[in-house]
């Protein structure tokens, strides 16, 4: 695609921005509804595009191009799509979050100030091998009244495509435009120099590619980086709790971001612990690695410093023995990526020690860090997770698509009643109250 297609399509994006923003909330969620049975209607043109897909993946996998988990999270199958369209049904049944009364202020008699949830406008995405992530972005785009630029990776291409045209042609009572799939990557360097068109970039992929759009763009940035994510077995812990979840949390689906890459096990109860632990592991395939304290215990292959910082992906597990509950946070605070944490232990002060200290975006106890998901937090859905502070953190949902304004509703005031000499004093309270559009007015 020309840099002039790509910026063509942001325009047309942007116009439908503006037309998204004006519709009401049974509007959108009818158009999410019929994607959501076009999905359906759609499974074999999908699959076939899919198993295209699949067929190129495993040929880059036995070339040494493409990893296993790859390949992996690329695959779509009748049950994954029925979960997809009941996902896209998910976000539309959620709350409008537009137009949304945050806060209201009287700053005089017949002066009300309102803070009010809006849309941000265009978003622009980059996203990684899964297909179903497509789907995501643009359902919850258009819950939240946003246009979006979609852009897939060249492993997904077929399946982009298909999915790509099936929301279109199930949405065409929406504003045209309002979804654009590019596929080049030079489309997407156009779209990192557009900071006058696009509002927020949306990357999901590894360190150094956010890192990338981060440092060649003026366009914010939510970044969606590595999952390197821990569970700690502390001393206090149910270990028969601690097997099932530390399992549940590797190999339930490993090759996502939420699934944890490094097992930390208090020495007070590692020789206890990880021997059941390790065999479950290596019974269902996974490969492990450990530190000096944690082969005393069981036989495992040595892990290296780069381990510690290492999202596999796979089924491959990292674990290390630690002497004390801070030496744990230590470790998460200096090898995680700031994604999700777990500890397990029936101890609830070490507990809540352990989530005060840990920086991340979510922090768990007693549960498998396969949690962390927007639609399992009831957001409907994600368009990834947020490992920033700012300005959205953890699984973004709607609310993490919208911003706000300030609506002034007033009756002619003048700022020169509240100026000088005999200045009238604002009223400055806060009172429970909807934005109502020229209620003052109409009273």
């Amino acid at each position: 695609m020309t840099e002039q297609a790509t910026e063509r399509k942001v325009a047309e994006a942007q116009t439908a921005a503006l037309e998204l923003a004006k519709l009401d909330d049974e509007e959108r969620s009818a158009a999410l509804h019929a994607m959501a049975s076009a999905i359906e209607a759609n499974q074999e043109r999908i699959l076939e595009a899919n198993e295209t897909d699949v067929a190129e993946g495993e040929e880059m996998l036995a070339a040494g191009e493409y990893s296993r988990a790859l390949v992996d999270r690329l695959e779509l199958s009748p049950s994954k799509l029925d979960d997809i369209a009941e996902m896209v049904r998910s976000v539309a049944e959620q709350d409008d979050p537009l137009g949304r009364t945050l806060s209201a202020r009287r700053l005089d008699d017949d002066l009300e100030l309102y803070k009010v949830g809006v849309p941000i406008g265009v978003i622009g995405t980059v996203f990684e091998s899964r297909p179903d992530a497509l789907v995501q972005i643009a359902a919850l785009s258009l819950k939240s009244g946003n246009a979006v630029i979609l852009k897939g990776g060249s492993e997904a291409s077929h399946s982009n495509r298909v999915l790509y045209e099936i929301i279109r042609e199930a949405t065409d009572d929406v504003p045209d435009g309002w979804a654009q799939l590019i596929e080049a990557r030079e489309d997407v360097n156009t779209m990192l120099d557009m900071d006058d068109a696009i509002d927020l970039l949306m990357p999901r992929g590894s360190s150094e590619f956010v890192s990338y759009i981060q440092d060649n763009t003026q366009i914010p940035v939510l970044g969606h980086t590595e999952g390197v994510c821990h569970v700690f077995v502390d001393r206090d812990a149910d270990l028969e709790m601690a097997t099932n979840v530390a399992f549940d949390a590797k190999v339930q689906y490993p090759a996502v971001c939420n699934a944890v890459e490094t097992l930390l096990v208090h020495e007070d109860v590692a020789a206890d612990y990880l021997p059941e632990m390790v065999t479950r592991y290596e019974d269902a395939g996974v490969e492990l690695r450990g530190d000096a304290a944690t082969r005393d215990v069981v036989d495992v292959d040595a892990a290296t410093d780069k381990d510690w910082s290492t999202e596999y992906g796979d089924l491959e597990l990292s674990i290390k023995v630690v002497d004390s509950l801070d030496a744990a946070i230590d470790h998460v605070n200096t090898h995680g990526s700031k994604h999700t944490e777990s500890i397990l232990t029936e101890d609830a002060e070490r507990a809540s020690t352990f989530m005060r200290s840990i920086d991340a975006a979510s922090v768990f106890h007693n549960a498998s860090t396969r949690f962390a998901d927007g639609y399992r937090y009831g957001l409907g859905a994600e368009v990834g997770i947020s490992t920033g502070k700012i300005h959205a953190r953890g699984p973004v949902g709607l609310e993490g698509l919208t911003t706000y304004k300030y609506y002034l509703e007033g009756d002619g005031q003048l700022v020169a009643t509240y100026s000088g000499e005999n200045a009238k004093p604002y009223l400055h309270e806060e009172f429970e109250g909807e934005w109502i559009p020229g209620h003052l007015a109409a009273e």
